[in-house]
């Protein structure tokens, strides 16, 4: 099944469709998340087309998922009103404390109750602060919603840490002759090991 784009804006997505029509529409579920840029959002051909993707997604049985990091592309947009918001029975938000002024409006874009804003803005404000954890709020089609704790090894945290200094001291381990991200990786997350537990 070929897959023709109407709008120039559109193209930001052909990775997605390219995928979707290998995957979704082959019959293997699974699930994919286009980051949409505001500037697609804007474009007047996009609402047809998320309403489309959607619904094209579940009908073979698969999940749309979209991200974006700013909350004016949910405050501003009646596009994704329209053709993402109404179609999603999951919504996923993290820290929105930075967003406190704001967040009346997204109360109101999403329906979120007032329970389900108390729970969203007491994200991370009482975090144990001897565990390396984020919070998130999961709300299901209206009826369910919780915060929850997130937690990886310290593994899995190395591999994928944003943190300069965190990165550099496993990328130096990782250039010396005979080393491997990998193994670097095992080494400094074995060195915080012993630092906590003093040993």
């Amino acid at each position: 099944m070929s897959w023709f784009l109407l709008n120039r804006n559109l193209t930001l997505l052909e990775p997605y469709d390219w995928k979707l029509s290998c995957t979704v529409l082959r019959g293997e579920r699974g699930s994919n998340a286009p980051d949409l840029p505001g500037k697609a959002l804007s474009s007047a051909n996009m609402a047809d087309y998320l309403r489309y993707m959607y619904k094209t997604v579940r009908k073979y049985f698969g999940e749309a998922i979209v991200v974006t990091q700013e909350v004016d592309d949910i405050i501003s947009s009646p596009i994704v009103k329209e053709s993402i918001i109404n179609n999603s029975d999951c919504k996923i938000l993290l820290d929105q404390r930075k967003y406190m002024n704001k967040f009346d409006q997204i109360q109101s874009l999403l329906g979120l109750t007032e329970k389900e804003k108390s729970q969203i803005l007491s994200i991370n404000q009482s975090n144990d602060p001897s565990r390396r954890y984020k919070e998130v709020w999961i709300g299901l089609g209206g009826t369910h919603s919780a915060v929850y704790a997130t937690e990886v090894s310290m593994q899995e945290y190395l591999a994928y840490t944003t943190e300069e200094t965190e990165k550099m001291e496993v990328r130096e381990l990782a250039e010396k002759p005979g080393g491997d991200m990998e193994a670097a990786i095992r080494q400094v997350a074995e060195r915080r090991k012993e630092e906590r537990t003093g040993q």
